[in-house]
């Protein structure tokens, strides 16, 4: 991931249109005016408008006169489908124009939207929002994009209104790719905190209590993903901290304590099988990277 600090051409003259008002719609256009920029924005329901109209917004008529009035268009809508009935309008010109597609969505679809934006001329680039709608507008709400670098290097700045711009490369999947792994990279923290707190709490401790610790655990575990992410790209996992049949072990006696205590065990049950098939295809004496093999594989029906 590569986050880009270098001052672009834009200013904060450059009108954006953004297609598309839900919460985080609303969010995107908001952070827009706040930074100064024209704003012209559509929604099927116009009254989502209203506010920002307020804050200084314009309400285009059309699709197609949102796609003229600004030099950049941002669209956050429902899904793919969505994007191309807006976008595939009679009225809706793409030739020329510079589309950033905020809509969550997958990998494939991703790049199937990019071939047929590009088709009718406009220079589109694919994104992922990594952050609520409150946060949008701060250096926390982190923006992925992915397309050609200098579609993104000509409105940096103007990007820069909406939080921390991270360019993933020019592959139009990355975004969607990023944001899925980031999704599971946030379920799994969450879930593996949830089977301890669940744990604890059978023994009087809240929730709050284990949270201090458990925050400690996984920041340890963090500053572990280098080294363990230099094993796999190498194909080499020397088990310089554990081996996998001693982290098995260690599987198997959290499925016996959460049995025991009443607590369900089907996450742990669920990852021991993975390293009992990795063990059984002989690779126990190497280090838990070794497990990218099977989640690199779909599991056999």
């Amino acid at each position: 991931m590569n986050v880009d600090d270098g001052a672009m051409t834009d200013n904060t003259n450059t009108p954006v249109a953004v297609i598309g008002l839900g919460l985080m719609g609303q969010a995107l256009a908001g952070a827009f005016l706040k930074a100064g920029h024209p704003t012209i924005v559509w929604n099927r329901t116009a009254s989502k408008a209203d506010q920002l109209m307020a804050e200084g917004a314009r309400l285009a008529p059309t699709v197609g006169d949102a796609l003229k009035a600004g030099s950049l268009t941002i669209i956050c809508v429902t899904d793919y489908q969505a994007v191309y009935e807006l976008l595939g309008g009679s009225d809706a010109e793409l030739d020329g124009t510079t589309l950033i597609n905020l809509t969550s969505g997958s990998s494939a679809q991703a790049r199937e939207a990019a071939r047929w934006a590009e088709q009718r001329g406009a220079h589109y680039l694919d994104g992922a929002i990594m952050a609520i709608p409150q946060a949008i507008g701060t250096a926390e709400a982190v923006i992925l994009h992915s397309g050609p670098q200098p579609d993104l290097d000509a409105h940096k700045a103007t990007l820069d209104a909406l939080g921390t711009v991270a360019y993933l490369g020019a592959d139009h999947g990355l975004a969607s790719l990023y944001d899925v792994a980031g999704l599971a990279m946030m379920w799994s923290v969450l879930n593996a905190w949830l089977q301890g707190t669940a744990m604890l709490r059978t023994a009087g401790v809240d929730a709050a209590t284990y949270a201090t610790f458990a925050q400690q655990i996984a920041a340890g575990v963090a500053g572990w993903l280098p080294g363990y992410a230099e094993q796999i790209d190498n194909g080499s996992f020397p088990a310089e901290v554990s081996a996998l049949e001693t982290d098995a072990r260690a599987m198997a006696h959290l499925i016996e304590e959460s049995e025991a205590l009443g607590v369900n065990a089907e996450l742990p049950k669920l990852i021991k099988a993975m390293a009992d098939r990795s063990i059984a295809a002989g690779h126990g004496g190497e280090q838990y990277p070794v497990l990218i093999e099977e989640f690199g594989r779909p599991r056999d029906n």
